[in-house]
């Protein structure tokens, strides 16, 4: 790796296209940038396994790779490779690490070692002028496929209806890699469904194959009726002293046992997320400095109801998952103008 925090090659290394997610460190280094030519100046950015657990991107990039391996790419392809140390442990990210999804410029921690490696990828690609950037996740909760985005900007919006007509507008939390790259050009994040199923990883082949084939992006959005945009307007955590639980068991929260169910429902004030046992409350936080959360849930007779109607995503029963980032997402429909939907 040298100086930089990073390796980067200019091929794909021997073994990779058939390699698991859980043997890249006996291929990669650590954090690898490779870096494709192809017939199109601009490159598209792509990265995966930004968290350790989550493959459906590397087996997508896999697959479309194998389809041009005889041939050069429509466009160049700067494909970053993220965690493969947690990738090898079967998790999202290890102990000593943060979060790679959270060292982006743009970070509340720039100083930590995975941030330095961070600002190095994102100036070798900015100085490459980049045609678009994919981020491509797994979540643990059922969700539907899903893009993100941080721009209300007709690219943004046709390079999301590209992998799905369910797009979420976000802008916290700081430091995701979608964030950072929107600086330089359209970009994304995709939620492909649990890992290992849902054919997650055929659509993100398709996406992939798509974005390298385009040549230009449309100058206006898609219709209104072709896109189903949605914006997050509080992240729900629980506090970092409570207890949960989903399966009734005594704690401080116990949260009904279906409730990764309710992800993208429309849901009605007075919906139950469970009960509250003693004086705690779920902490709420701001989607973005605009869309301040107000109060969402009540809790009277200490059942955890819904204040107001609201959209959830990335519920989810997994408790690690819930520590490490949230409870859920709260979203409201909007236009493609950022105004709410009635």
């Amino acid at each position: 790796m040298s100086d930089q925090h990073y390796a980067l090659f200019d091929k794909v290394p021997d073994g990779f296209l058939d390699c698991p997610a859980d043997r890249l460190a006996s291929i990669l280094p650590g954090p690898s940038l490779i870096d494709l030519p192809g017939r199109g100046q601009n490159p598209l950015f792509l990265s995966v396994l930004l968290h350790g657990n989550e493959n459906s991107g590397l087996l997508a990039v896999q697959n479309a790779l194998r389809r041009h391996a005889d041939r050069l790419l429509p466009r160049g392809l700067l494909l970053f490779v993220g965690n493969v140390k947690a990738a090898a442990a079967h998790v999202r990210t290890l102990p000593e690490q943060a979060d790679f999804n959270r060292v982006w410029p743009g970070t509340l921690t720039p100083d930590a070692p995975e941030a330095i490696m961070a600002q190095e990828v994102f100036d070798y690609v900015a100085s490459r002028n980049p045609f678009a950037s994919i981020d491509i996740h797994n979540n643990t909760g059922f969700n539907p496929h899903y893009s993100c985005i941080t721009r209300l900007e007709p690219e943004f919006i046709a390079l999301a209806r590209l992998f799905s007509r369910i797009v979420v507008h976000f802008q916290r939390p700081a430091g995701v890699q979608a964030g950072a790259f929107a600086r330089l050009c359209p970009a994304i994040t995709v939620e492909c469904g649990k890992a290992g199923g849902g054919g997650g990883v055929e659509r993100a082949t398709e996406l992939i194959e798509a974005a390298l084939a385009l040549e230009h992006f449309p100058e206006h959005a898609p219709a209104p009726h072709d896109v189903e945009l949605l914006r997050t307007y509080a992240i729900v955590k629980t506090p970092a002293q409570a207890s949960f639980t989903f399966d009734g068991s005594p704690a401080d929260f116990r949260f009904r046992g279906d409730i990764d169910h309710l992800n993208f429902s429309e849901l009605p004030a007075g919906e139950s997320f469970g009960m509250a046992d003693g004086s705690l409350r779920l902490e709420l936080h701001p989607g973005d400095e605009e869309a301040a959360p107000g109060e969402y849930f009540d809790y009277a007779d200490g059942e955890i109801r819904l204040a107001r109607p609201a959209v959830p995503a990335m519920l989810t029963l997994d408790d690690h998952a819930v520590r490490l980032d949230c409870l859920c997402y709260l979203m409201h429909r909007i236009s493609s103008e950022g105004t709410l939907l009635p």
